[in-house]
């Protein structure tokens, strides 16, 4: 006996057992309303930073702050992705998406993480060719230092106030992004320091730091992007939710038996098909009370978007 039962209710933590748990749809609204609200900001620094960064680095000829400059601009990008992906994301599900349309977010994700790759790799080509003229490299301004450590300010604030929103809200798209701006944090530092390698008298530190730059781009692009590929063909949810998930089903009354429970992914929440043991001398009427109540429980406790059930005599 198969069925399928819409959720009804949710929980930011996975184990709570709160009356007031938020429906999946007020939840994917207020993930919406943060992701918006957390990204908007990220815009307005992004904006002013990487103009600042790539004007000072062109007249103070800083490499390194052209590079950090781009890297900031690449966020603005990003940033208007995770706008499109949580507005898309929060529809309610219809004829040609039953299950909703969470994997917007997925998509974003993997998109976000091809953009930091071709960043970073171009910023390796620039780095590379000036390396290898580091004759031509020309001295760099005092100012472009400044510039360099307000950026790194910037935009450890910023991370660390995405990273809040994001986990309060539980979103890996916006988990993403968070590291993202954390990302340009660390490279600002880098740049800060080629900056002082240059203006002490070695040039060649100011491309080495575009360089790094690049590196440590194109390192997070391939992470983000590997992950979130992996969430678009069926990943499992991690072995500690689906522990809690199959005790929540165990602790069910008149469950005697759980066995191939499967998982997949859905944006950040989780789709579940699972055989359920119940007597063998009971009703369909009881068995399928039985495996209601077992879905209601795994709803109300856990980020499962929907819950499919195979009754099993036991």
């Amino acid at each position: 006996m198969s069925m399928r039962h819409p959720k009804t209710d949710n929980a930011d933590n996975a184990n709570s057992t709160d009356s007031d748990s938020e429906t999946p749809q007020a939840l994917v609204e207020s993930r919406a309303l943060a992701a918006n609200r957390s990204t908007w900001v990220s815009v307005l620094v992004n904006v002013v930073l990487s103009t600042v960064q790539v004007v000072v680095g062109v007249l103070t000829k800083s490499q390194a702050l052209v590079a950090d400059g781009v890297h900031s601009l690449s966020d603005l990008v990003s940033d208007f992705v995770v706008l499109w992906a949580s507005r898309h994301s929060k529809k309610d599900p219809d004829e040609d998406h039953p299950y909703g349309h969470q994997r917007f977010e997925n998509a974003a994700s993997l998109f976000l993480g091809v953009l930091l790759l071709a960043v970073g790799a171009g910023m390796l080509w620039n780095a590379t060719q000036l390396i290898q003229h580091h004759d031509e490299i020309p001295r760099v301004d005092a100012s472009a230092l400044w510039v360099a450590l307000a950026a790194l300010v910037s935009k450890e604030l910023l991370f660390r106030y995405m990273l809040m929103v994001a986990k309060e809200v539980k979103s890996s798209m916006l988990v993403a992004n968070a590291w993202h701006a954390r990302s340009d944090a660390a490279s600002s530092l880098v740049v800060g320091l080629g900056i002082l390698g240059n203006m002490a008298g070695y040039p060649l530190l100011d491309p080495i730091a575009a360089l790094i730059v690049g590196l440590m781009v194109a390192k997070m692009g391939w992470s983000f992007g590997w992950s979130a590929l992996h969430d678009l063909v069926d990943r499992s949810a991690d072995l500690a939710e689906v522990a809690a998930i199959t005790d929540t089903i165990r602790q069910t009354p008149g469950v005697r038996d759980v066995h191939d429970l499967r998982t997949r992914k859905m944006g950040d929440m989780i789709l579940v098909d699972v055989h359920l043991g119940v007597d063998k001398y009971l009703t369909v009427e009881a068995g399928h009370a039985i495996a209601v109540d077992a879905q209601e429980r795994v709803m109300q406790r856990h980020r499962v978007l929907s819950l499919m059930t195979h009754v099993d005599p036991v």
